[in-house]
Parts: C-alpha cells; sequence; structure tokens
C-alpha cells in the first residue's frame, strides 16, 4: 500500500464502526464572540456574548464519532469606526449548522473538529444614529471551522469549542474596504435522549 496513514485511518474507522452509536439530542449554550477588522480606519471593539439552541446528532463507534448540530445562534460584535468617532454594535440571527468529527478516550473525553455551514437570518446594528447609515454588507452565509474538547458524564454532553470564519463576513464599511472575520469562543451542553 502506497500510503500507510490511509490503511491507518481505514482500519480505525472500520473498527470503530463495529461498535455503532446513535444519539439525539437538545443542545444549548452561550458563546463569547468578536468581529475581527483590517481596514483603514476600524478596528476590532470589545467582545460580545450571544446564545445558541438547537439539536445534535451523535453517529459512530466506541472511538471514532460524526456529530452533525443545527443550531438557532444570536452573536455579533462591535466595530469601532474611527472615521466617524462611533462603535457599531452588530447583532447577527443565524442557523449554524457545523459538522464535528472526533475521537473519544477513555470513554468519557472527546476531542473534535469541522467544518460549520452559517446561515444569516437577520442582522440588526445598535441605537447610534451613525451606525444605521454604515451600508455594512453582509454575506448571507459562510463557512468556517470549529475545533475543541468535550466530555460525557452519563447523558449529559459538555462542549467547549473556538470557531472562525474561513472567509470574509463582509467586504466593506461605508464603502471603505475591510477584512472582517468573525471568531467566537462557544460552550455548550447537550442531553442524549437516547
Amino acid at each position: 500500500m502506497k500510503n500507510p496513514i490511509i490503511f491507518i485511518l481505514v482500519f480505525l474507522l472500520a473498527n470503530s464502526l463495529q461498535a455503532q452509536d446513535f444519539s439525539i439530542g437538545p443542545k444549548f449554550g452561550v458563546s463569547q464572540s468578536t468581529i475581527k477588522v483590517n481596514g483603514d480606519g476600524y478596528q476590532s471593539g470589545e467582545d460580545r456574548l450571544g446564545y445558541h439552541i438547537g439539536a445534535f446528532v451523535r453517529m459512530g463507534g466506541a472511538s471514532i464519532f460524526v456529530q452533525p448540530e443545527f443550531l438557532y445562534t444570536n452573536t455579533g460584535g462591535f466595530i469601532i469606526d474611527e472615521n466617524n468617532n462611533a462603535t457599531v454594535e452588530t447583532n447577527f440571527n443565524r442557523l449554524d449548522i457545523p459538522l464535528m468529527v472526533g475521537f473519544k478516550f477513555v470513554r468519557f473525553f472527546r476531542i473534535q473538529a469541522g467544518p460549520i455551514a452559517s446561515i444569516l437570518l437577520d442582522q440588526s446594528f445598535g441605537d447610534d444614529p451613525i451606525a444605521a447609515t454604515q451600508n455594512i454588507d453582509y454575506k448571507s452565509s459562510t463557512i468556517g471551522y470549529q475545533a475543541g474538547i468535550g466530555l460525557d458524564i452519563g447523558n449529559l454532553i459538555l462542549d467547549a469549542k473556538y470557531e472562525s470564519s474561513l472567509g470574509k463576513i463582509a467586504n466593506s464599511v461605508a464603502g471603505f474596504q475591510t477584512d472582517q472575520r468573525q471568531n467566537q469562543l462557544v460552550l455548550s451542553a447537550g442531553f442524549r435522549l437516547f
């Protein structure tokens, strides 16, 4: 065989799938997010607290699993507009669909990573009258990634993940070119119904 790493991964996956596991349940949590801005006249502001609620499905074996999630997420951040001496508060409501692939160790500890698709449902800005005129064109969907650790305690699952965007969430603010990417620290809990 030309590539022994592929052989080892196929062997581990086949071995893991012998002891099939299927779980489904609700999931909720909080996040601390910031919008990283790279552009003249703009800089990142303070972090913002958000939340998410939805469901997860876990499929796999004793050591390798796949866990898609379907989450309604409220998040956002602050952008400092140095041109107008103002702070723009952004608020996003999204449908997030992460697809975690993970490895279990000692039956209760997990590491996981995978892509996340985010669909923007709506957006709003703070009460600052300047913020309402900023003409920020956010994309309707983005792709990012998540990576983190987790614990399984009985039917309770606990996750701590880092999330970032792979591309810009907006190209400009008020006509000025910027590179905006949202980063989050995500803490969540779920309950396996079966």
